[in-house]
């Protein structure tokens, strides 16, 4: 799904009102993650913080009756994307790092860690450890084949 304008522009004001309630200070927030919680059939992304308060809220028009199977991994990697040109924002959170932005479906699964901050490190999007079984089978075979 290539998101509108409309929906880029809805989604930096979202992701910016999130950083608006969590001005960086010397005493940061104690909040480990921040839950994007999407409802496919309405289009609407509510924020949340670890104890299920609710920071901020919109709804996206263009994903109201989405009915793709793939709307979570599509709305992935839009939400990644503005995180990524948002990065400024998203990592001066008064929030204790590290922090995430996680999405979630409706019924508070997690789908995907979008975005992760660290003091030194920020990784955006996907699984830290993909493919990392292979990389340590080959590197078993080429232990043996040493032998």
């Amino acid at each position: 799904m290539k998101p509108t304008e409309q929906t880029t522009q809805q989604i930096e004001r979202f992701i910016n009102k999130v950083a608006q309630k969590f001005p960086s200070s010397e005493e940061a927030s104690i909040i480990t993650d921040i839950h994007l919680r999407v409802t496919q059939e309405s289009g609407e992304m509510v924020a949340f913080d670890d104890d299920d308060q609710e920071i901020t809220r919109c709804v996206i028009e263009q994903w109201i009756d989405n009915k793709d199977e793939d709307f979570y991994k599509s709305i992935t990697v839009v939400l990644r994307n503005e995180l990524k040109k948002l990065h400024t924002a998203c990592d001066n959170i008064g929030i204790l790092k590290p922090y995430s932005f996680v999405l979630e479906d409706d019924d508070k699964e997690s789908i995907s860690e979008l975005y992760v901050a660290d003091d030194e490190t920020v990784i955006i999007g996907g699984d830290l450890m993909d493919g990392l079984d292979k990389e340590l089978d080959n590197f078993f075979d080429d232990l043996m084949k040493e032998k």
